[in-house]
């Protein structure tokens, strides 16, 4: 497997299984030029993409900058075979080297994958928060 930081286009779209819905061009692009948002890519030995992670740095003027993990999936085929894993510890690996002084993600209580593959990465449960939203498009 590797791992691998896009930065083009037609990468996004060749991957777009592994997103919740098609994505959409004008904002792919506006994503992957943005210097704070990651997307990175899984790859396995075929050069098929397995799975996919995509990070967004955050700064606040008396905190620094963090890495948010925006989305995490993983191909059904690949499951169970650190891909997950594997990803999160390549954007917490580019989150240091971009200064990052930490990496938070919002997972369901209920999604128990998703907290075992974070937990696998080395993230610690701080503590539970409600989380509250928005529906800007009504």
């Amino acid at each position: 497997m590797r791992i691998e930081r896009v930065t083009a286009e037609q990468d996004v779209h060749s991957a777009a299984d592994l997103f919740d819905a098609p994505p959409i061009a004008s904002v792919t692009r506006r994503f992957l030029t943005d210097p704070t948002h990651h997307l990175l890519l899984a790859y396995d030995d075929a050069d098929r993409p397995v799975g996919m992670i995509t990070g967004v740095e955050t700064t606040h003027p008396d905190k620094g900058t963090e890495m948010l993990i925006y989305e995490l999936g993983v191909a059904p085929v690949a499951r169970l075979q650190g891909v997950g894993t594997a990803l999160v510890e390549a954007l917490a690996e580019l989150a240091r080297k971009n200064g990052c002084y930490g990496m938070w993600v919002a997972a369901e209580s209920d999604n128990k994958a998703a907290l075992a593959t974070y937990r696998r990465a080395g993230a610690d449960e701080e503590m539970t928060f409600t989380l509250l939203s928005w529906d800007l498009t009504k």
